[in-house]
C-alpha cells in the first residue's frame, strides 16, 4: 500500500467524520460535517442528499477541502487534511456504502427515502498527514489520482547561499535542521512550517516553497 492509500484508508477507518469546506455563491467558505465512507487506493467516497445546499456547492464548484482529526487533545492529535476534485457518481453505490456503514440505516430507514441520496468521489487531489503525538512532530505530503506531486510541495528549503552560521538552528522549535556541513538541510517530515528560520537567515538562503 502506497502512502496516499494508507492515509486515505486511515481517514475512513480511524477518523471517519471530517469537517469539509466548500465555497458558496458569494465566494465565501462554508463548512459542514461529512463522513468519509469508503476508499480505494486513489480516491474517497461519501454521500449527501440532493436537496442540500452542500450538494449544490459540490455540483457548481466540483472541489472541496477537509480536515479529519483524531486525539484526546492537541498533543495527542493526528490530523489528515485533503483538498481535491469531486464528481457525482449517483445512486448505484448507495447499497454498498450502506452495507459498509450500517448506521446509515438508522437515518434513512426505507428504500424510498434513500433515493434522496447520491454518492460523490474525491478522485484527484493532495493532502498532508500531521502527527503531533510524536516528538519531533511528523508531517508528510501526499497526492492521489492524477494530481501532479510537484503541486503539493510546501514548506521551506535552504539553498547554496547558506553560510553555516547556525542562526536557523537556534530558533527551530523542532530541532529539525541538519547542519553537518553547509548548506543546512531542513528535515521536512519534522518541520512545523513556522517560518522562524526564513525570518532570521542573514543571507536569505531559506526559500519558502
Amino acid at each position: 500500500m502506497n502512502n496516499a492509500a494508507y492515509y486515505l484508508r486511515y481517514i475512513v477507518d480511524n477518523i471517519h467524520r471530517t469537517i469539509v469546506a466548500t465555497v458558496d455563491n458569494n465566494g465565501l467558505p462554508v463548512t459542514c460535517a461529512i463522513d468519509m465512507m469508503d476508499t480505494d487506493e486513489d480516491s474517497l467516497y461519501f454521500l449527501t442528499a440532493k436537496g442540500k445546499n452542500f450538494y449544490d456547492r459540490l455540483i457548481k464548484r466540483k472541489f472541496l477541502a477537509f480536515t479529519a482529526m483524531k486525539g484526546e487533545d492537541t498533543m495527542t492529535s493526528t490530523a489528515v487534511s485533503v483538498r481535491g476534485k469531486v464528481r457525482e457518481l449517483g445512486f448505484d453505490r448507495i447499497p454498498e456504502l450502506f452495507n459498509k456503514n450500517p448506521y446509515m440505516n438508522e437515518i434513512y430507514q426505507t428504500q424510498k427515502s434513500r433515493h434522496a441520496l447520491t454518492v460523490f468521489q474525491i478522485y484527484e487531489g493532495s493532502g498532508e498527514w500531521f502527527d503531533l503525538s510524536k516528538k519531533p512532530i511528523e508531517r508528510m505530503s501526499f497526492t492521489f489520482g492524477k494530481f501532479e506531486s510537484c503541486k503539493a510541495e510546501s514548506g521551506y528549503y535552504i539553498n547554496d547561499n547558506c553560510i553555516g552560521c547556525k542562526s536557523c538552528l537556534e530558533v527551530c522549535p523542532q530541532d529539525c535542521i541538519n547542519l553537518t556541513q553547509p548548506p543546512a538541510v531542513i528535515n521536512s517530515q519534522n518541520c512545523l512550517h513556522c517560518g522562524n528560520c526564513f525570518s532570521i537567515c542573514p543571507v536569505k538562503a531559506i526559500i519558502k516553497l
